[in-house]
């Protein structure tokens, strides 16, 4: 009833960590470079830091919360069929 997920080829997952190290190489050089005293670069730093940690969290949270979705759907779904296979063996 459920169709299992398929599984990330290599190739994406190494194109998501690079464009993850990409952008925060980009941010970071672009925080480095701006012309500010060195206390606004470490406020807008410890911003983006916290900035990527909600953002990993959220996910995180997201997934769980779809996967334990997912778990119900299955223990319904192999409640439904075992009560189907009840009825048809007290129907036959």
């Amino acid at each position: 009833m459920t169709n299992p997920s398929q599984p990330h080829s290599g190739a994406w997952v190494s194109f998501t960590y690079a464009s993850f190290f990409a952008a925060a190489a980009m941010v970071a050089a672009g925080i480095l470079f701006l012309p500010l005293d060195w206390w606004a670069k470490g406020y807008l730093a410890m911003g983006v830091v916290m900035l990527v940690q909600s953002c990993v969290t959220m996910t995180k949270t997201v997934r769980d919360m779809h996967e334990a979705s997912r778990l119900v759907n299955r223990i319904e779904d192999a409640r439904t069929e075992r009560l189907l296979m009840d009825v048809g063996k007290t129907g036959a």
